[in-house]
């Protein structure tokens, strides 16, 4: 049987956001059903290179897609002219367990990441948020910018980078794209943070870096960063002032931004309000309150990407693109 190759070009030729955040959403509520099977992510330390790999298998039962990415996080590869994050996503048939596709997943990665945060934000976000923040501005960030545009009227966005310049080049880009917002490149995340309705964190952090007193009320807060043991970007004292959502209790635990306050006992496992997919589905409430602090923890599941990929893969088979190759050969 042939196995269909995707590159990113392709990958990107053939989904659209709107069907993203479809699919996305989809497999939380498949999740909050218990229709998934979602063994926990597999890591391997490269301690000597400052970097790890990530094995990522589902099985979505509702929709019979099954799938594994591998996926690296390298976060000085920017110094190497390499993407920080890479992956690729393997589409299996449950019926025999043949490859159906091998596609190109760095793209992909960060555009299901997004669709997660543009769930997230409109569940959980104030109506009238117009004030944004957007803490890293590697890889990640301009679909954390477009999932955030996609359900809020942003008119000012506060951008922070530890490289100021690239905060710079990336304002300068999303201002040809966002012509009627104002885009500013703060000096200090503090800065960045104070006065906003949402922020977003896609660092590397293993250390908080947005401290409890630069939070107000009813902010709502997308923590992407933390998506691994030890990573923290979030001042503990935040958790405990907010409603925590997490894509997932037990990988939040271990890697999402809850991780490390929980093993501190800081914060506990039973202070998580709810996972976003139980939101999804109506077994939970989101903002009950202009007045409250949401945090979406947000560390990335295989059902996403497995979602995406089957949206990806049939849409490839329909308009013929890609290439195939007779792996049993």
């Amino acid at each position: 049987m042939e196995t269909l190759i995707l590159n990113r070009s392709d990958v990107k030729s053939l989904v659209t956001l709107d069907e993203i955040i479809t699919a996305v959403k989809d497999a939380f509520v498949q999740k909050s059903m218990g229709k998934v099977q979602m063994p926990a992510k597999n890591y391997l330390f490269f301690k000597n290179y400052q970097g790890d790999l990530r094995s990522m298998p589902c099985y979505l039962e509702g929709s019979d897609v099954a799938a594994v990415k591998v996926v690296n996080s390298h976060a000085e590869n920017r110094a190497k002219g390499l993407p920080s994050v890479m992956g690729v996503l393997v589409m299996i048939s449950p019926e025999t367990g043949v490859p159906l596709c091998i596609m190109d997943a760095t793209l992909l990665t960060a555009v299901r990441t997004g669709a997660a945060s543009t769930i997230a934000t409109d569940i959980l976000a104030k109506k009238d948020a117009h004030v944004y923040a957007l803490i890293g501005t590697g890889a990640q960030a301009q679909a954390q910018l477009e999932a955030i545009v996609k359900v809020r009227d942003i008119r000012y966005t506060k951008l922070f980078d530890r490289v100021i310049s690239r905060a710079s080049d990336f304002a300068m880009q999303m201002s040809q794209i966002y012509g009627a917002m104002e885009i500013e490149v703060a000096s200090t995340v503090g800065e960045a943070v104070k006065g906003t309705d949402i922020v977003t964190t896609i660092t590397p952090s293993k250390a908080p870096i947005v401290m409890d007193a630069w939070v107000d009320e009813g902010v709502h807060i997308n923590a992407v960063g933390a998506d691994a043991p030890g990573k923290q970007e979030l001042d503990p004292r935040i958790l405990r002032r907010a409603k925590v959502i997490v894509d997932d209790t037990e990988q939040a635990i271990h890697a999402g931004d809850v991780n490390v306050a929980i093993a501190n006992g800081i914060f506990t496992k039973d202070e998580i309000y709810a996972e976003l997919g139980d939101i999804i589905a109506g077994k939970k409430q989101g903002r009950t309150s202009d007045k409250e602090i949401t945090v979406f923890d947000s560390t990335g599941l295989a059902i996403q990407d497995a979602a995406v990929g089957a949206t990806i893969y049939n849409k490839a088979l329909t308009r013929k693109v890609g290439l195939k190759f007779d792996l049993l050969e």
